[in-house]
C-alpha cells in the first residue's frame, strides 16, 4: 500500500478511531482526514457522497457506528440497526462511486452465534441464532461484512472487514447507561473507592465529567447517593460500601485494547488485500473477514477481582443473578490474523492498569 496518501477515519473521536489515528500519525501517515458529526453527517447519504466525492481519500478506516453495552443494545433496538445500516451503506456504497478502492469495515464478535463452537472462528458466521439482547447491532454488522464481500466480488474493490472482540482503551464510553462491561466496572469500582475514602470531591468530579442520568457535580449529596445506589453503588451499612453487578459473573469475556486493534487494522492496510482471504478459483467466496483478538478469556467475575484490585476498592461485591448475563462465552480463534503475521502485545492487567490511571487523573 505504498501509494496511500490520504487517509480518512470515519469515526476518529471515538475508542476506536481515535486509536486508529494514534497508530497512522506514528507510523508516519500525516495526510489524515477526518469530520466530526458537525460537520458530516454518516446518516445523511448525499452529505457522506458528496463529501467522498470532493476528498477522494486513498484509504477509509470505518470506525463509526452506534454502539453500547446490553442495557443500550436491547433498549434501543430500532436505532442501532437502522443508524448503523445506513452509515455503513452510505460509506461503502459512496466509496464505490466516488473510485475509492481501498476500505477497512469494523464490526464486532457479536456478529456470531450465540453458541457457536469456542473459540469462534470466522467459518461460524450465519450458522445459528444470534444472542436477543443485541441481535439489531449483529445484523447491522454482518450486512457490512456482506456488503464489503458482494462489492469486492462484483466490482473489484479492495473492501475487508474485520472483527475485534470486547474493546477497551483510552476515550471509552464511562455512561452506565450506555458503556460495555469494563468501563462501566472501572467506574462503578472508582467511585466505589472514592466514597469509602470520603473523597466527595473526587465523587463531584466524576460526575461533572459525565453526569449519571443528569446528575451532575453539583447535585446535592443526598441526590448523588440517590443515583449511584440505582446503579449499584450503595451504602450497605455504616461505613461499608457494595458495588453491585449485572449477572451471575460466570460469562467469559475476551478483551483487546484499542492500542492493539490499532495496530492490527494498519498492519493489515499496510499488508493485506481482499484475495489473500480466500483461496483462488473458490466458486463461492465467504467468511472473508478476520478476527482480531487475544485468543484468551476471562469470567466476567474474574474481571471484576482484577478491576477491584487495581482500583482498590475494599468494599463488598454483589452479583445481582436477576439482571441478564448475555452470551455464556465469547472468544474469537485468532488464528486467521496470526497466521497473516499479527498478534498482540498488551496484556489485560497492563492495560486496565493503564486505562485507569488514565482515568481517575
Amino acid at each position: 500500500m505504498s501509494d496511500i496518501r490520504k487517509i480518512y477515519v470515519a469515526g476518529h473521536k471515538g475508542l476506536v478511531g481515535s486509536a486508529i489515528v494514534r497508530r497512522l500519525e506514528n507510523a508516519g501517515y500525516n495526510a489524515l482526514i477526518v469530520r466530526d458529526r458537525s460537520e458530516l453527517n454518516l446518516l445523511d447519504q448525499k452529505a457522506v457522497f458528496e463529501f467522498l466525492s470532493t476528498e477522494r481519500p486513498d484509504y477509509i478506516f470505518m470506525a463509526a457506528a452506534k454502539v453500547g453495552g446490553i442495557a443500550a443494545n436491547d433498549t434501543y433496538r430500532a436505532q442501532f440497526i437502522y443508524e448503523n445500516l445506513q452509515i455503513e451503506a452510505n460509506l461503502i456504497h459512496g466509496s464505490y462511486l466516488a473510485g475509492v478502492k481501498d476500505l477497512l469495515f469494523l464490526g464486532s464478535s457479536c456478529i456470531y452465534p450465540k453458541y457457536a463452537p469456542q473459540p469462534m472462528s470466522e467459518e461460524c458466521l450465519l450458522t445459528g441464532e444470534l444472542e436477543y439482547t443485541n441481535e439489531p447491532y449483529a445484523i447491522a454488522k454482518i450486512s457490512g461484512i456482506k456488503l464489503c464481500e458482494s462489492y469486492n466480488l462484483q466490482y473489484g474493490m479492495n473492501f475487508l472487514s474485520v472483527m475485534p472482540t470486547n474493546l477497551y482503551g483510552p476515550k471509552d464510553n464511562f455512561d452506565f447507561a450506555t458503556s460495555h462491561v469494563l468501563p462501566a466496572l472501572l467506574r462503578k469500582f472508582h467511585l466505589g473507592k472514592c466514597l469509602m475514602d470520603g473523597e466527595s470531591d473526587s465523587v463531584r468530579y466524576d460526575l461533572d465529567k459525565n453526569p449519571i442520568d443528569g446528575v451532575d457535580g453539583s447535585a446535592p449529596w443526598e441526590k448523588i447517593l440517590d443515583v449511584l445506589d440505582k446503579y449499584g453503588i450503595t451504602l450497605s451499612s455504616p461505613g461499608n460500601y457494595q458495588v453491585t453487578i449485572w449477572g451471575t459473573g460466570s460469562p467469559r469475556r475476551e478483551f483487546l485494547h484499542s492500542d492493539d486493534l490499532a495496530d492490527a487494522c494498519v498492519y493489515i492496510m499496510e499488508n493485506l488485500c481482499f484475495r489473500d482471504m480466500f483461496q483462488s478459483g473458490k466458486v463461492q467466496v465467504r467468511n472473508t473477514h478476520i478476527n482480531i483478538g487475544t485468543g484468551e478469556d476471562i469470567s466476567i467475575r474474574e474481571l471484576v477481582i482484577l478491576i477491584q484490585d487495581i482500583v482498590g476498592f475494599r468494599g463488598q461485591v454483589c452479583f445481582d443473578d436477576s439482571k441478564p448475563d448475555g452470551t455464556p462465552r465469547k472468544l474469537l480463534d485468532v488464528s486467521k490474523l496470526e497466521s497473516l503475521g499479527w498478534k498482540y502485545t498488551i496484556s489485560l492487567q497492563e492495560g486496565v492498569s493503564k486505562v485507569y490511571n488514565e482515568y481517575s487523573l
